[in-house]
């Protein structure tokens, strides 16, 4: 019963909470002040009971790095004993970059944790923001959670499947190589889901930042080989190369390739997803992809790049070193992939 919960909803920042200036919107603190005037419901009784945290300085989350899911890691973590659930409101931009990385970081944590936000702020007379941030506590009050997921417009999705699609509308997230967990209508309705695999024991103990620098670079028509040597120059520890279709790349281009033979031998960890939003990387599949796995390229299967970034990041913040993290970009951790 939603009475019997209690949810700690976490302000980042982002368009949820912003007013505007002369300068378009811009974040803003006493959050709590506008959900009591805008969103009285919230203490009626009929969602769970919940504390409201804002950060002191409402993160832009077209500003966020890694450091801040580390931090949010820990925020949640630290208080998980306290609390049912957990709700971040986050700006939409990089918001399933956090729900990605939050998956990794909080294995095992056992609570859910509902990342939501909204493309047009709760100060205005037309927002989306209630409906996600009701949503999302009514989506924890269910019981039925127990990992990351992001709540948004009409759909409940696995937080590490997810990606911004629209810019504008209010549905702006899907999840294309998974189902949604739940779709939200009049009421909620589940979806049978790829169940999570037990917490990989190497998530164990949870990862602290670490500076870890990974790329992502988009393959595209004449790409020179330099652009590869420069992010390898640069010190990536990883690279999330995205490929067309189902994993090629111009391995014509003799040059191009012992590119990426030199950062592989170099030991960065480059792994192939794909451009197309629906579909997975098969490697074997055309010759153009064969040539990439035999100088090393390692195959993210149909994770999202949003996921792959995340994963290579926790993975290196680990301590592993690069062959246990390519091994491990291609086993399915916390349901960011579907194994071959």
């Amino acid at each position: 019963m939603a009475e019997n919960k209690t949810v700690s909803i976490i302000y980042t920042g982002g368009t949820l909470g912003m007013r505007p200036s002369e300068k378009g919107y811009v974040p803003a603190s006493d959050l709590d002040g506008l959900l009591r005037e805008r969103l009285p419901e919230l203490g009626l009784g009929a969602l769970p009971r919940y504390e409201l945290t804002e950060y002191e300085h409402p993160l832009e989350s077209s500003n966020a790095t890694p450091r801040h899911w580390y931090e949010l890691a820990d925020r949640i973590r630290d208080r998980g004993e306290a609390f049912d659930g957990f709700v971040v409101i986050h700006g939409t931009d990089t918001l399933t970059y956090t729900s990605s990385a939050l998956s990794f970081l909080l294995s095992g944590f056992g609570r859910p944790v509902v990342v939501t936000g909204a493309q047009i702020p709760l100060y205005e007379v037309r927002s989306d923001a209630s409906g996600n941030l009701i949503g999302a506590m009514q989506a924890i009050a269910t019981g039925k959670l127990h990992d990351v997921s992001v709540c948004f417009g009409r759909y409940l999705l696995r937080g590490n499947r997810s990606t911004k699609v629209k810019s504008t509308e209010l549905d702006a997230f899907e999840s294309p190589n998974h189902p949604p967990v739940a779709e939200i209508g009049t009421d909620f309705q589940f979806n049978e889901v790829n169940a999570l695999p037990p917490p990989p024991g190497v998530l164990a103990k949870p990862p602290s930042y670490r500076d870890c620098n990974i790329a992502v670079l988009p393959i595209y028509p004449g790409m020179p080989e330099g652009v590869i040597d420069a992010i390898v120059g640069a010190g990536a520890a990883g690279i999330v190369l995205r490929c067309y279709g189902v994993g090629t790349a111009p391995t014509a281009d003799e040059d191009f390739l012992a590119a990426l033979h030199r950062a592989c031998d170099a030991g960065v960890v480059v792994v192939a997803v794909s451009q197309c939003l629906e579909g997975r990387v098969t490697l074997a599949r055309y010759a153009a992809g064969s040539a990439l796995a035999d100088v090393g390229v390692v195959s993210g299967f149909d994770m999202t790049t949003e996921a792959a970034f995340a994963k290579l990041h926790a993975l290196f913040a680990l301590g592993l070193d690069a062959g246990a993290v390519a091994g491990l970009m291609q086993e399915n951790l916390r349901g960011e992939l579907t194994p071959a």
